[in-house]
């Protein structure tokens, strides 16, 4: 579901995942046509660190 917002809206992936600065940063870069391809790529990007953390945290027992 999250991969889906972040190629709608990429500014509210970053929400989702807990980094709101990022998300402001986004949607100002998202405000210009030319830099919504840039905004989705960047919001993909950061979505798979976010789950590659999830599973590496669940790996490690939470720490």
């Amino acid at each position: 579901m999250r991969l889906i917002i972040a190629f709608l809206l990429p500014w509210l992936t970053f929400f989702t995942i807990g980094r709101p600065f990022s998300g402001i940063a986004c949607i100002i870069l998202q405000l210009t046509l030319i830099g919504w391809i840039p905004a989705t790529i960047w919001a993909v990007y950061a979505l798979s660190n976010y789950n590659t953390d999830q599973k590496l945290k669940g790996l490690t027992g939470g720490r």
